[in-house]
Order: structure tokens, then C-alpha cells, then sequence
């Protein structure tokens, strides 16, 4: 282990960690300067981010509850503090991590920024009025306050509405035979059936036979009659009379699509409803008060729906009379200047959040950061460079560079080699993954790396041009196409017109800067015409697999060993173990999912979830089975050795092992194991896995199914959260797919990974609205050559540095 000798410096300049064990971490000491950029490095699963969140952001996270209130003192003592002797020198931490869950559709840009907030402000307080108006608050100007709802929406810019051809598509069916589709099936649409059969409908004549009237009422009705239902009497069951209540389709449609928790049921009732935008106020979600108020020409809802870099070019030109309006636009302006800084000039302040990738997302939220001002703190990041293009990182390292000149500590969990490099410090956590990761093997100046021998990443960042020495892997010569996918014309955010062509049997990697397009291109327009083509028997292609960085589960209560299949095979294993045959327990005594086996304090989760008021809920670990998920008597049942609560927690690496007889658990560990996850423990709760961990286990379960038909696999940037040399192993796989036979694509800012592809389709120039059109498309080579967009040079470097 590395240190620098801290002695010299002022005694209080360096946060001191000892004996930290969190995760993966072996009892770590480490010391890292204040008032510095320090990055923390190591291959995936090394333990990096136990280091950076679980340890030094959880510990100022602690500290700053204990001093604000009494009531958050019993919250420390419930989520527990981090696993660590002694933390010295620590100021107080704003987090921005990736893993936030997603914001709802009421939040956008604007809200995220709190440019809302400004814009609004202007409005009110320096907007031009129709004469006689009378002034308005600011909060007439948002839609998500009653004061400035369209009433007709409830501010949401459309409406929903059904109509009897999409509720009946087959008129010639009688309402017994099922004529009215958008009705539940089983026993709750019979229920609906025999009450209507009650209320004395005719349910056998075909539907478009019924009195005009009558089809109105039963489709549209709002009353919700009672009635007695005498059903008919089976031979084998006897039914008893019963209140049936009648709900019309239309009344059950909108209920379901408004109130189901259930996403399939969503699902299912949207298609029985036309999304349309609001009559009333045009989509533009606000009352008509508000949307006679201009300034400059425009009403708030035309502001909000410009991009960043052409509102802020309205503000400029804007002569605002009076000192209000001055300083506002001013206001507004210095918000905007840092959100156009790091690349995101081109989203408008009215698109939604959850349209934002994660790496826009904690890129605005660095933004607002930015502005706010703060000094004396610390700001712990994950992975800022994710979803990143090369020319937009550079515009990242300045805005790190300026939040350190402002007196903060800056800490970094990155893999980016740039960022790396332009650290002041370095942390090195590893060497390896899991269990065999955990230790420090470096802590000081980006240099000093180069000596230690163990470090993954010296490797790559010292070797000859940056790349790891010698030849690359994958520089194999480029595969021939096997026919294409052709797109025509394609119109959709912000492609106007493109025509794209995506060769199969081959790797394609789609690039360009943020915002140019690439995952509306490939992720909405390829896969949805895959999609529907495929049923077309001479389509070449026959399964379309699509692999992004959604969750795998929103709770706890998912992980790997359930999302994979691997549990099943392991239930099974348990229920034919000795104690539990002769206690006559099935497998779902060994479901955590059910009553029966599981804890009932956490009902199975880990965790009980701790509410805290203006902070996001915690989770706290169950103090009943201390994270078990099982009752006693269910851990009393082995098998070879081990009782199920043990079995989820080895690593898939050991669990490989000692599974090694059981072929079906054998292979969904293997495919995990190839893909790079052979640290990650089976029952690792799915809120504790990033967004590249998620995609790589959907991966893996792919990868295990094996099947012969021609398959496309769609992947939006597979190597986000990967260490260089995690990333050689991920693409050894995808080319392997390519060679048996399958179409791959990956939407990619790694230049490594595009120069390694077969044909590239770069989208640009530029972002937004300067985005959007193919400026380039060919092989690596001739993509490089071509330097018509942004990629260009970089991808020419990475084929200089990498040609053996």
C-alpha cells in the first residue's frame, strides 16, 4: 500500500478514514486531501463506491442529521451509520449518484433546475398583461398548482378519451360472446355480465343489434346501479344469490389506467383509450389567465418549450423594462449558462424527467449544484462522465475544475481514463472484483499509479497512446453484412427525415455527441420496426432482444438469483432436502414473496423502510432476522451444508462452485460469471445494483437461453460503470453473439468499443435541434476518415492507438 506522506501538510487538510468494512472492504485506512478533485478507480465490484458512498457520503450524512434535529437521531440509530473506526476531517456531503430513483412525469428540466421557478417570477412580476388583468402570483404560471392547472386536464396537456369502436372492435359478437374487449376477463367480467343480464340488457343479441341508447349507456354510464344476481346454477357448484355492482367499460378502463399499481393492467386499458392534447388549453397544461401573459412576444408555455440555447438567445435580445425584469432574465441566464456548459443546451425546460437519461439527469442536477453557490463541502459523484461523448467530457472536467476553485472537495467514482487522468488524486480500489477486491492498493498523485504492479488500471493508463500495450484483442478484420434493416424518413424528437440503414450479422455501433439522437434512433425507431417485422416470415431477423439500464426491480425484494430463474432451481433443491419432506414444506416455504418461511417484521425484504421528512425514504436492515428474510424454523432446512439464507448470500463465483453438480443452476451462473458479475452476491437486493449491473444480468440471462434464430440485441450503452479491462470482457461476448450468428447494437461512447465494431452510424453534429441527421456511416475506418461530425478524430485516435 501507497502512502504520501501527509505530515508536511497542515494537520487538518486530509479526510482520514480507518478501519473501514463496509461491503467488500477489508478494515481500509486511507487518508485523501480536502479542497481537491480526487478520483475513486478499480474494476467493477472492487468496492469504490462502498469507499466513496457507502463510507465517507453515509458518515457526513450522519453527521449532518445528528446536528440538525432531535427527531433524526432515532432515523441514525435505525439506517445504522457506516461500518468504520473513525472518520476525521470530513465536511458535510451533497450526493449525486446515478441510482436515484426516477422522478415522476410532473417533473421536468425546468423543475429539476429550478428554472421553473425563475421563469415563472418573470411572468409574474415583468410580464406584459392584457389590459385590466390583474396581476398573477407566480404560482398561476405552473401547471402543477391548482392556481394554474388547465381545469379541463388538471395540467396535464391531454386527455384521455375511449370511444365505442375502440371499447366493441367486434360489433357482430354478442356481450356474452365477449363484444366489449376493454371488460376484465374471468370471473369479474362474468360478474359484469350477469349484472347487466340483471339490469335486463339482452346479452345474447350481436351488439350492433341493441338500441343506439342502451349501447351508450352500458359503455359510458357514470351510475353505478346495485342489483340482485341470481346465477345460473351449475350442476357442480351451487351459487347463491349476490349484490352485483354494474360499472360501464369506459368507468372501468379510466379507473384502471389511473389507479392500477399493476404496469401489464396499465397496459391493457391504455389500449382502449386515444391519447389526445387538452382541447381547452392546446397541450399547454395551464389556464387561459396565465397564457395571455407574454413577455417578449411569448407566453410561458412557447419559453418553456424552446431549447436551453435558444431561450437564453431570447432573454439576451429581450430589452426588459424596469430593474424586476433585469435581474430576473439575469437570474435566468446564470441558471442556464452552466445546464449549456455540460453539453445539455439542447433539452427545453418543459421536457419531462423521465424522458432523461441518468447521465443527463445527474448532469443537470451538477448544473444546479453550480449555481447554488455552495463552499466547504463535499460533492461525492458517481460516474458523471456516464453517457458521455468524448467532446462533452472536456466540458465536464471544467465544471469539476470549477466546483474544486470554489473551496469543495470533489470525489469522484469514475472509470473514464480522462477523468482519471486529470484527477489530482487518485484511489485505487481492488485489485480484483468481490471478495478478491476490498483493499487499497493506491492512494496518491495520478503518477505514482504507474509503479504498482496489482492496479488494473495503470495498465491502461500508461500504456503506449493511453491503450493497454501490445495488441488490442478484437482487431479482427470487418464481417461482411448479411442483408440490412432499412429506416425511411424517419421523423421523431429531433430526426427530422433520416434514412438509416443497419446491417445484420454484424456489430454496429451508434454514436455521436449527447442529445444527437442515438437513443431515439435505436431504442424507439429500429426496435420498434424490428418489432413489428418480425412476425413477417421473410424477415430475416426473428427474435429482437432488447437490453437497457432499467431496474430489475424497483424493491429489495428482486435481485439476481429471482430475476435470473436461478431461484426456482434453488427452492426445488430445498424442498426435496430431508427437513423439509418430512415437515411436508413446499417450495414456497422458501419463497421470501409469500407468508409461511419469510420474516414477518420485514415480510422478507431486508430492509424496513425508514420515511424521513424532505429526504428521500432510507432503507434500515430488519431488525427481526437482521437481513436473513426467513423466520428461524425455514433456516433450520440445509442443503450440502447451508441453510437458504446462506446460499443468497455467496458470491455467483462461489455459488458456482458449489452448485457445479446442478446443471440448471450451473448455467445461469456460468453466463453471470462470463459476463463479469461473479462478485455480485445472488441475493443482492435489485435497488442495491447500477444501471450497468441490471443490464448486464438481463444480459447474461440472454446469453444462458442460447437460442438459434437470428437475433438482433439491442444495447444502450453497455459499458457504462465498467473498468477498461471489465469492458474487453463484455465485448468478448458480444462479438461472440455477433460469430454465432447474431445481430448486435450498441449505442456507444467508448471510441475502444466503436473501433473495434463493424460499421459505425455517427448522429449529429451537434445536440437538440443542431442534432438529429447521420453525418457519417461505414466502417470505423472510413467514419474516422469521413471527419465530418465530432467522433471523428476521436475514434481516428483510438484506431491510431490501438492498431497492433
Amino acid at each position: 500500500m501507497h502512502h504520501s506522506t501527509a505530515s508536511d501538510a497542515r494537520p487538518d487538510s486530509f479526510v482520514r478514514v480507518r478501519g473501514a468494512r463496509e461491503h467488500n472492504l477489508r478494515g481500509v485506512d486511507v487518508d485523501i486531501p480536502r479542497d481537491a478533485l480526487t478520483v475513486f478507480t478499480g474494476v467493477s465490484g472492487s468496492g469504490k463506491s462502498s469507499l466513496a458512498f457507502g463510507t465517507l457520503y453515509a458518515e457526513a450524512q450522519r453527521r449532518y442529521f445528528e446536528s440538525v434535529a432531535p427527531y433524526a437521531r432515532r432515523l441514525i440509530h435505525q439506517i445504522g451509520a457506516p461500518k468504520v473506526d473513525s472518520v476525521t476531517g470530513l465536511p458535510p456531503a451533497v450526493s449525486l449518484e446515478q441510482r436515484r430513483s426516477s422522478p415522476g412525469s410532473r417533473s421536468s428540466v425546468g423543475t429539476v433546475t429550478l428554472l421553473s421557478n425563475s421563469l415563472r417570477m418573470l411572468y409574474s412580476r415583468a410580464g406584459t398583461y392584457p389590459p385590466g388583468a390583474e396581476r398573477l402570483d407566480s404560482d398561476a404560471f405552473s401547471p402543477n398548482t391548482v392556481a394554474g392547472a388547465c381545469p379541463s386536464c388538471q395540467g396535464l396537456g391531454s386527455v384521455h378519451r375511449t370511444s365505442e369502436e375502440l371499447l366493441v372492435p367486434d360489433p357482430g359478437l354478442s356481450i356474452r360472446q365477449g363484444a366489449i374487449a376493454a371488460w376484465p376477463g374471468a370471473w369479474q367480467g362474468k360478474n359484469l355480465r350477469d349484472v347487466l343480464e340483471a339490469l335486463g340488457h339482452d346479452v345474447d343479441a350481436p351488439w350492433r343489434e341493441l338500441a343506439a341508447k342502451d349501447r351508450e349507456w352500458i359503455l359510458f354510464t357514470e351510475e353505478q346501479p346495485v342489483v340482485t344476481v341470481h346465477p345460473v346454477r351449475d350442476a357442480d357448484r351451487i351459487q347463491r344469490p349476490y349484490q352485483g355492482t354494474y360499472m360501464s367499460a369506459r368507468r372501468h378502463v379510466m379507473r384502471t389506467f389511473s389507479d392500477s399499481k399493476s404496469a401489464t393492467l396499465r397496459a391493457r386499458a391504455e389500449r382502449f383509450l386515444t391519447h389526445s392534447p387538452c382541447p381547452v388549453c392546446e397541450g399547454r397544461r395551464l389556464r387561459p389567465e396565465a397564457l395571455a401573459v407574454t413577455f417578449a412576444g411569448r407566453t410561458i408555455a412557447e419559453l418553456a418549450a424552446l431549447p436551453l440555447t435558444a431561450l437564453d438567445a431570447v432573454l439576451a435580445a429581450a430589452s426588459p423594462d424596469g430593474e424586476a425584469a433585469r435581474v430576473l432574465a439575469e437570474d435566468l441566464r446564470a441558471r442556464i449558462g452552466p445546464v449549456v456548459e455540460l453539453g445539455l443546451g439542447y433539452l427545453s425546460p418543459d421536457r419531462t424527467a423521465p424522458t432523461l437519461s441518468a447521465g443527463e439527469l445527474q448532469r443537470l442536477r451538477l448544473a444546479t449544484q453550480l449555481r447554488s453557490g455552495l463552499f466547504g463541502v463535499v460533492y461525492v459523484l458517481d460516474e458523471p462522465s456516464a453517457g458521455l461523448h468524448p467532446a462533452d467530457t472536456e466540458a465536464l472536467l471544467g465544471v469539476l475544475d470549477r466546483l474544486k476553485a470554489a473551496g469543495n472537495t470533489v470525489f469522484v467514482v469514475e472509470h473514464h481514463l480522462d477523468v482519471v487522468r486529470h484527477a489530482d488524486w487518485l484511489v485505487e480500489v481492488g485489485p480484483l472484483a468481490g471478495e478478491h477486491g476490498g483493499r487499497i492498493l493506491y492512494s496518491g498523485p495520478p503518477r505514482g499509479l504507474a509503479g504498482v504492479a496489482e492496479s488494473a488500471t495503470a495498465r491502461h493508463l500508461f500504456g503506449p497512446g493511453g491503450a493497454e500495450p501490445g495488441p488490442v484483442p478484437g482487431r479482427r478484420p470487418v464481417r461482411a453484412a448479411r442483408g440490412s434493416v432499412r429506416l425511411t424518413g424517419v421523423e421523431r424528437h429531433n430526426l427530422r427525415g433520416v434514412d438509416a440503414e443497419f446491417p445484420l450479422g454484424v456489430f454496429t455501433a451508434v454514436t455521436g455527441v449527447s442529445g444527437s439522437g442515438k437513443s431515439t434512433l435505436v431504442g424507439q425507431v429500429l426496435a420498434r420496426e424490428v418489432g413489428e417485422r418480425i412476425a413477417d416470415p421473410g424477415f430475416p431477423v426473428r427474435r429482437l432482444v432488447e437490453v437497457d439500464q432499467k431496474p430489475i426491480g424497483r424493491t429489495p425484494r428482486s435481485n439476481l438469483a429471482t430475476y435470473t430463474g436461478l431461484f426456482d432451481v434453488v427452492r426445488r433443491l430445498f424442498t426435496a432436502a430431508p427437513q423439509a419432506r418430512a415437515r411436508g414444506w413446499k417450495a414456497g416455504r422458501f419463497s421470501f414473496n409469500v407468508a409461511g418461511g419469510r420474516c414477518e417484521t420485514c415480510q422478507g425484504e431486508v430492509f424496513v423502510s425508514v420515511e424521513l421528512l424532505f429526504l428521500p425514504s432510507t432503507y434500515a436492515p430488519c431488525p427481526e432476522c437482521a437481513g436473513a428474510r426467513y423466520n428461524t424454523e425455514t433456516l433450520e432446512v440445509r442443503y450440502e451444508g447451508l441453510n437458504i439464507a446462506e446460499v443468497l448470500g455467496l458470491t455467483v463465483e462461489s455459488a458456482a462452485a458449489f452448485f457445479a453438480p446442478v446443471p440448471a443452476a450451473a448455467r445461469s451462473l456460468r453466463a453471470l460469471e462470463e459476463i463479469g458479475l461473479g462478485y455480485l452476491r445472488l441475493g443482492q437486493p435489485a435497488t442495491e445494483l447500477s444501471g450497468g449491473e441490471a443490464q448486464r444480468i438481463k444480459l447474461a440471462a440472454e446469453l444462458q437461453r442460447q437460442r438459434r434464430d437470428h437475433t438482433l440485441y439491442v444495447l444502450d450503452e453497455p459499458t457504462t460503470g465498467l473498468h477498461p479491462a471489465d469492458v474487453r470482457v463484455l465485448l468478448r461476448q458480444l462479438h461472440g453473439l455477433v460469430d454465432a450468428g447474431h445481430s448486435v447494437v450498441v449505442v456507444e461512447h467508448d471510441m475502444e468499443v466503436v473501433a473495434g465494431a463493424d460499421w459505425v452510424v455517427d448522429l449529429g453534429p451537434g445536440g437538440g435541434t443542431d442534432g438529429g441527421r447521420i453525418v457519417a456511416a461505414g466502417t470505423p475506418a472510413e467514419v474516422a476518415a469521413a471527419g465530418a461530425g465530432r467522433t471523428a478524430g476521436y475514434l481516428a485516435r483510438a484506431l491510431g492507438a490501438v492498431r497492433p
